[in-house]
């Protein structure tokens, strides 16, 4: 790193989401735009495990501005995008994407920012309002929440042909229109049942 004040640090960060993938490009625009340190992960899995990542935020300051490529390199979700620039805020620390020309030093940056979290905002309320109109409907067609019960009667039938015939239990399900697992729990259910009744 150069000279300047521990204030002044510009770091950048970039991410791959394979091995084979490359990092040069995302480093060589972190470095044109004169970050001293930069901060690398490369994902093998679906799960965001980011050293990387984490090692910075263990580093960065009040003061220090994040630098990423896009917006991409950084989260893989409007909500992530979101508590992510809510944790740096709280650092005291400005943030830049490059590609989407982000910058929370300027008045632009921050109202991009803004209009995400409304963005955001509006999708949780709606979602929630839809949720509520879809209980609603359902409600009145006579049908409550939750994922409706098995008939017993087609349960029971389903274990007789079962164990009466050299039909399959998938062919007996199919038959029947019953879930294998719902009808294995009633065989076992209906097994110990006589059982007791047997003591």
């Amino acid at each position: 790193m150069n000279n300047k004040q521990r204030s002044q640090y510009r770091i950048g960060y970039a991410r791959v989401s394979s091995i084979g993938q490359n990092l040069d490009a995302q480093l060589d625009a972190l470095q044109q735009v004169g970050c001293d340190k930069i901060f690398t992960d490369k994902m093998t899995g679906s799960r965001m495990n980011r050293p990387g990542w984490d090692e910075l935020m263990g580093q960065i300051r009040a003061g220090d501005t994040l630098v990423v490529t896009e917006l991409s390199r950084m989260t893989r979700s409007l909500l992530n995008l979101l508590e992510t620039t809510k944790e740096l805020d709280a650092k005291q620390v400005e943030f830049i994407s490059l590609r989407e020309q982000i910058d929370t030093n300027t008045a632009t940056g921050r109202c991009f920012l803004s209009i995400m979290g409304a963005v955001h905002q509006m999708e949780r309320e709606l979602k929630a309002e839809r949720a509520a109109a879809g209980r609603k409907a359902a409600k009145a067609r006579g049908r409550s929440g939750g994922r409706p019960k098995t008939d017993q009667g087609k349960l029971e039938q389903a274990r007789i042909l079962y164990e009466n015939s050299e039909q399959t239990a998938a062919q007996v399900c199919e038959v029947f229109g019953v879930g294998r697992r719902t009808f294995f729990a009633y065989l076992s259910a209906h097994k110990q049942e006589q059982e007791v009744c047997s003591q």
